[in-house]
């Protein structure tokens, strides 16, 4: 008998152990049906969150994308505002610095006309200068020639005269005193 307790225990236990397990399986079973239940109602509420957020992280994609596409455009139209304004400045500082050239240069032309005319000016006082210097030489070398011409005219004509009887001195009654009378 002893050889047939070491079977009959076990399979007792068996017996007991099958009808837990089966009772307690299908409880599992159903445990574990709820708890994938759960599970996949919690999958969905997240998958919902998740997709909330990602719709409204979308939308603040957007409005962000939007925000710096009207912010960019407002850069650019500040920018090209600026850029037209200091055009328009520098426009202006040419034409003025144009007008200002221009002014400049017809004033440096006046003033080289002006130069050129009395340039010219100078040159002929200086050959007036020139002209008048060598007629006051020439007058003087004429008053020279002249002054010689005269002097060579009464030289000779003190030499006619010298030479003449007419120029010669009556000679003088010599000691007639004792002699005539």
């Amino acid at each position: 008998m002893k050889k047939w307790l070491y079977f009959i225990v076990p399979t007792l236990m068996l017996a007991v152990f099958t009808f837990f397990y089966l009772s307690q399986a299908k409880e599992l079973e159903q445990q574990e049906i709820a708890r994938q239940e759960l599970k996949e109602q919690v999958r969905q509420a997240e998958e919902a969150k998740r997709a909330a957020i990602e719709e409204k992280a979308r939308q603040d994609a957007a409005e962000r994308a939007a925000e710096r596409a009207a912010e960019a455009a407002q850069k650019e139209a500040d920018r090209i505002a600026k850029w037209e304004a200091e055009g328009r400045e520098i426009q202006k500082a040419t034409d003025e610095f144009n007008a200002e050239a221009n002014r400049i240069s017809r004033e440096i032309s006046e003033k080289e006309i002006r130069l050129d005319s009395l340039r010219k000016q100078k040159d002929q006082l200086n050959t007036d200068v020139l002209e008048a210097a060598k007629r006051v030489e020439l007058a003087q070398i004429a008053k020279r020639n002249a002054e010689l011409e005269i002097q060579r005219k009464t030289e000779l004509m003190v030499r006619r005269v010298e030479a003449s009887s007419v120029a010669q001195m009556p000679e003088a009654p010599a000691a007639t005193s004792g002699r005539r009378r």
